[in-house]
């Protein structure tokens, strides 16, 4: 392509081919058609006189007494920049405004012939160039300055069809948008003063120019890089090899700015929401079929572009055209998901709430609009799930874009986790185990590098990509059946655990270990039919009320030695003289009475902070690792089983269980006080080395009280700490603290942990404050949410007296005498994950009024609640129930 011809692109948009089937409607671009050397002078000139333009209003003519309006050489003339000079230039040129002689510094000499040669003509060309621009046929692809350019024509005859019909016919054409707002190189200060000079080498600095009006003169602000890629439409594999893993070709400050002028409008909002329409489902026909991104990473520009629409959630595009893109978006392949959510990354925590709005709008909308149940389940719904896939981009887009620490990971245990000594199921029936695959990983959290726990702090909450109605219809057996068997065809939510809530992950988890619980009964009838041996479904433990640490954990340590698939059986604990039988209350109160011992600090095993309440792992304790692998299995078994522990941890051990080290941050939940202390080094403004004296030498407590001394560094007794090195001082504090100091109790801890929970979607489904959710249950206890659930048997009902009274009593009770009541009726005294108002527990009759006791079956939440007499001897009875009751019977 010679100059000329390059010129011509950067001067006006590409000519779109002849279609004899419209030929009628062609008829004033058809000598353009037959004659192209005479459109190239057209445009050439129309750019020419625009340039003109331009220089009369910025520079004038240089005639002091110019009684032209429009020529800065005159008297009454105002100032005015570069932009509005610009804008001005094309206003003036539409409308054959007086043009003035040349300024002389201004004189060319290529281009005289040029301007002799056109100015006799200027009327006729300008005609015909104005009848052209008014149906704008030629225009298949947009700049910021072709739209207002158009906007400002539409305006000026008060009609804004020409722009709807250019709207309509670049939105609605995936090569056009692609084509779209492209961004511009900053031009150099050198190339606009050449651009401005209109020197004798103007031609060639114009083939940087990126725009056909004399708006390529404006400041070299970065900000004003927006000028379009006219003749650079085709160069997309070199546009994207010069751009960054989280950069694309569109300049979207440039489409922000068109939008925010153009949405005001109602009947041009119209034309954003027709074209969307049509384009959607081409876009998803390219991106499934044809396998257009990787030909062209360009095509990412029209999702950038139309998620630009701040009106998206709007109810006009929920019914259609949003559902038809997010499908579209759907196909995109990983590598194009993984660049929108590097480029989302750098949104603002406004523009990222936008989008998640958008998605979660429409997710809101067909999850109310439809009745889902087991026969219409919500994953068959395909705007949905696309919704929800399109959401997980701009997920990962907000872990990326908030506080992330890639660094600081847990060193994974050199001993492998053994197998068991077992055939599986799959063994026994000749196929490979399917389990061996490892945990989960989310494809997209792969190619981007990262996890969910790498983020300290997200950009927005994680807690608004989870959508409530979309939680109360799924139906999470199903669910789960699509989860695990991962079909294409079948989508899971779990899948995209973001958007559901703890209870529903919790749900999710829950039918994850009762079928490997089934799975391991049905393996030991196929094993004792093959080896003959005795039946062995569960994983019994029977233990002595009084000697309880030493029972279970012999028995677990023996289990866990011979056969660690034994401890993902369905638990049964029996106690010694005692008649209960274990469907579940059993259990609860074994866990909690070995929670008691085992945190006792007369053990040693973990220290208690007075001012936290909170447990630590003892540094000095002379416990061996044995001992923690075995809590670390009563920690698991207790998730495995679906029972709730009262143990109180800081969160940095849930985050060291999901394999994240503790880090100085996490010294403000750990140990509040010596976070203060460190924190207050690091702001001191004075001489640290001179005014506090200290050095790379730590000193701690042993169980005794006898001073140990460590050194964060070698001679750290010798190293003082000064203003520069106080930083890597505070780190090595926090390491030793959080990490080296309990390395071998918490390996061991963390081993046992992962012996119950290694094959469980645990990892996949929660982060570490759910794990302390999942495990510690709820500390909000809201007992109206408990009345508001509460079922009524026996011939008791919500209206009945003695209930009425039963809730009046229970409400006057202190906190810990509620708490009391809860471990009588179900077995703990903390709240499921959710609250109170998703426990069920049933309130039954259990005969008329009588001096007996209130019972429970804690199995079943069940309470037998005697119908009293009085209010005043149902709350005698009832509390002296609650504040007795220890071991089981047989009713």
């Amino acid at each position: 392509m010679n100059s000329d011809e390059k010129e011509d692109c950067e001067c006006a948009p590409p000519q779109a081919q002849a279609n004899p089937a419209r030929g009628p409607e062609r008829d004033i671009e058809e000598p353009d058609i037959e004659n192209p050397e005479a459109s190239r002078m057209k445009r050439a000139a129309a750019k020419h006189l625009i340039e003109r333009y331009y220089h009369q209003l910025t520079e004038g003519c240089g005639n002091e007494l110019c009684s032209n309006s429009w020529c800065a050489s005159s008297a009454g003339f105002r100032r005015m920049d570069n932009n509005a000079a610009a804008v001005k230039a094309l206003e003036l040129y539409k409308v054959n405004a007086k043009l003035c002689d040349p300024h002389p510094s201004k004189k060319v000499t290529a281009s005289t012939y040029l301007e002799s040669s056109t100015h006799s003509n200027r009327k006729i060309n300008h005609q015909d160039i104005n009848s052209v621009r008014d149906n704008f046929k030629d225009v298949s692809y947009l700049t910021e300055e072709k739209v207002f350019e158009i906007l400002d024509i539409c305006g000026e005859n008060e009609d804004y069809s020409p722009l709807i019909r250019v709207i309509g016919r670049v939105f609605s054409s995936a090569d056009g948008l692609v084509q779209s707002f492209r961004r511009s190189k900053p031009h150099t200060k050198e190339e606009l003063k050449s651009l401005q000079g209109k020197d004798e080498d103007k031609d060639e600095d114009e083939k940087e120019a990126a725009s056909c009006s004399a708006t390529a003169m404006e400041d070299d602000s970065p900000t004003s890089s927006s000028s379009s890629r006219l003749g650079e439409g085709s160069s997309g594999e070199n546009d994207v090899q010069k751009l960054a893993p989280d950069e694309v070709s569109v300049d979207i400050e440039a489409v922000r700015r068109v939008y925010e002028r153009l949405l005001s409008n109602e009947k041009i909002e119209a034309a954003f929401l027709n074209a969307l329409v049509y384009l959607s489902p081409n876009v998803e026909c390219d991106l499934t079929y044809h396998n257009v991104y990787s030909r062209d990473p360009n095509y990412l520009n029209l999702f950038v572009i139309v998620m630009e629409n701040s009106n998206l959630h709007s109810p006009e595009y929920l019914e259609i055209a949003l559902p038809q893109f997010c499908k579209a978006m759907s196909k995109l392949p990983l590598a194009a998901q993984a660049k929108l959510a590097r480029l989302w990354s750098h949104y603002s925590a406004e523009q990222m709430r936008r989008m998640v709005e958008t998605f979660q709008q429409l997710i809101t909308y067909k999850v109310i609009s439809n009745e889902f149940n087991s026969r219409n389940l919500v994953n068959d719904d395909d705007a949905v799930v696309a919704a929800t896939k399109c959401l997980k981009i701009v997920y990962y887009a907000n872990v990326l874009g908030g506080d992330l620490d890639m660094e600081h990971n847990e060193e994974e245990d050199e001993e492998p986790i053994p197998e068991s000594s077992e055939l599986t199921l799959q063994e026994l029936l000749g196929e490979e185990r399917r389990n061996k695959k490892g945990p989960r990983v989310d494809p997209l959290e792969t190619e981007l590098g990262i996890r969910t726990n790498d983020c300290r702090r997200p950009l927005i909450p994680f807690e608004e990509f989870v959508n409530e109605p979309l939680n109360e219809v799924l139906e999470m057996d199903k669910d789960y059946t699509f989860f695990k068997v991962e079909t294409e065809n079948k989508f899971s939510f779990m899948t995209c655990p973001f958007s559901l809530n703890a209870v529903t992950k919790n749900l999710g988890l829950y039918y994850d270990n009762r079928i490997r619980m089934y799975s391991e009964r049905r393996i030991t009838v196929l094993y004792s039919l093959v080896q003959g041996q005795q039946l062995n479904p569960y994983l019994r433990l029977k233990v002595r009320r009084d000697h309880i640490i030493d029972d279970a954990l012999v028995r677990l340590e023996m289990i866990a030695m011979e056969n660690p698939a034994d401890l993902k059986k369905q638990l049964y604990v029996e106690f010694e003289g005692e008649q209960g039988v274990d469907e579940g209350g059993v259990s609860k109160e074994f866990f909690q009475l070995v929670v008691e011992e085992i945190f006792n600090p007369d053990i040693g095993m973990f220290t208690y902070d007075e001012r936290t309440k909170l447990f630590w792992f003892n540094a000095s304790s002379f416990e061996n690792e044995g001992q923690y692998t075995l809590i670390g299995i009563v920690l698991g078994l207790a998730i495995y089983n679906n029972c709730i522990l009262d143990v109180h941890f800081p969160m940095v051990v849930y985050r060291k269980l999901m394999g994240k080290k503790g880090t100085f941050r996490d010294l403000a939940d750990a140990n509040p006080v010596l976070y203060q202390s460190l924190k207050e080094l690091l702001e001191y403004e004075g001489s640290v080395e001179e005014d506090m004296m200290i050095t790379f030498q730590i000193s701690q407590t042993d169980l005794f009280g006898n001073p140990l001394m460590y050194d964060l560094r070698e001679n750290g007794d010798k190293i003082p700490v000064t203003n520069e090195n106080r930083k890597e001082f505070v780190a090595q504090y926090s390491e030793y603290m959080l990490n080296k100091s309990i390395e071998k109790q918490f390996k061991a801890f963390r081993r046992g942990f992962h012996m119950v929970t290694n094959e469980s979607p645990l990892k996949y489904l929660f982060r570490p404050e759910e794990i302390e959710l999942l495990i510690c249950g709820s500390r909000n206890l809201d007992f109206l949410a408990l009345e508001e659930t509460t079922e009524y048997d026996g011939g008791y009902n919500r209206d009945s007296r003695i209930i009425k009274e039963f809730w009046e009593t229970l409400h006057s009770f202190g906190e810990e005498q509620k708490r009391l009541f809860l471990q009588f009726t179900t077995g703990t005294d903390r709240a499921p994950v959710g609250g109170l108002g998703k426990l069920k527990m049933i309130i039954a009759k259990n005969g008329p009024d009588t001096d007996r006791l209130p019972t429970s079956h804690t199995c079943f939440n069940v309470l037998l609640l005697p119908e009293y007499g009085s209010k005043e001897k149902l709350r005698e009875r009832l509390l002296k129930a609650i504040t007795y009751a220890k071991g089981f019977g047989m009713l």
